[in-house]
């Protein structure tokens, strides 16, 4: 069966979004089509709308629609502790997640050479201001763990030592819920070497 050209062109657009493949694309193409007419529109004019509005906070570099997102802004969060994560929906996983009240700062991406990801492309100079001028005590580095994701870890933590801070590494192990027999080498290898005093 042949589709029109703006059919084809609405398919392959979907296609941008992580996950989505040929068919997947096709499936949401024609259920819009037939099924949603009204959120296909909304969905266009808020992703436009989201797409020219928002940038990238002047501090963490999170996503935000002003020059400081919410939670640079707030006067309650802890300012003598910055986490920093890889991207935005880091940022959201950890506020979800848990009940951190400090401070954030957004890599946009992790040291990898030969991707010609350097310290200058992740805005490692701003961070370094950041230690310096503002009254932080704790660099939390919640970067992935990958191997990228521990080399950016590794140049943190030197960064922060470097600027008199105290830096730790979020802990890696068994998960929750989770049985040895069924973690893999790396992990259990991890939760081994980050094992704490039991307190009494």
């Amino acid at each position: 069966m042949s589709q029109s050209a703006l059919l084809n062109q609405l398919v392959d657009a979907l296609r941008c979004l992580p996950g989505v493949g040929p068919k997947s694309a096709q499936r949401m193409a024609f259920h819009v089509l037939e099924n949603d007419r009204e959120g296909a529109l909304r969905l266009a004019s808020t992703l436009e709308d989201a797409v020219s509005r928002i940038g990238r906070c002047q501090r963490c570099r999170t996503f935000s629609e002003s020059p400081l997102c919410q939670t640079c802004s707030d006067p309650n969060r802890d300012q003598t502790t910055i986490c920093v994560v890889e991207s935005p929906i880091d940022v959201a996983a950890v506020e979800q997640a848990t009940g951190f009240r400090g401070t954030y700062f957004v890599l946009m991406g992790r040291l990898s050479p030969l991707d010609g990801i350097g310290p200058e492309e992740l805005a490692l100079d701003q961070l370094t201001a950041r230690l310096k001028a503002e009254p932080v005590k704790e660099l939390i580095i919640a970067t992935n763990l990958s191997v990228e994701g521990e080399a950016t870890a590794q140049y943190l933590s030197q960064l922060a030592r470097s600027c008199g801070v105290s830096a730790s590494r979020i802990a890696h192990g068994v998960p929750l819920g989770g049985e040895l027999e069924y973690t893999d080498a790396s992990t259990l290898a991890h939760a081994f070497a980050g094992r704490r005093v039991v307190e009494h």
